[in-house]
């Protein structure tokens, strides 16, 4: 397996493990009055760590679908270079800080932007060496 792909399956699985800060706070500080499953409360009901974890969770797969793809294609394309190993790797790391910024309210403007740019940025640079291959 190339490093772009092990650094996707680490991405998926944080993907994948990304809800359960925002389950536990949820059921930490229900709702009065409102059924979890009939429709879910208002987030601006919950602490804002709470809220900040459902915008973490959605963020990352906002990103990880695009990043997915153009992986995947290199992987196809036999596309692997020091460049795109990097890139993939930063992208991991980068996308960890943002959600542990994020949920714990560390990483505030303008850096959880920077962070998403960051690694936004990781994706085109690894498109370019699939577009460039």
């Amino acid at each position: 397996m190339t490093v772009e792909l092990t650094y996707l399956s680490l991405t998926a699985l944080l993907a994948a493990s990304l809800w359960i800060p925002y389950i536990v706070g949820v059921n930490k500080h229900a709702v009065e009055g409102i059924d979890g499953f009939t429709r879910p409360a208002d987030l601006n009901a919950f602490p804002a760590w709470v809220h900040r974890a459902h915008r973490a969770h959605l963020n990352l797969i906002e990103q990880m679908l695009p990043f997915a793809v153009i992986v995947l294609i290199a992987a196809q394309m036999g596309v692997s270079t020091t460049i795109t190993a990097i890139a993939a790797g930063a992208f991991f790391w980068l996308r960890l800080v943002h959600a542990v910024g994020m949920i714990s309210g560390f990483a505030r403007f303008p850096v959880r932007p920077m962070i998403f740019v960051a690694g936004w940025a990781c994706i085109l640079v690894i498109g370019w060496q699939v577009l460039a291959a």
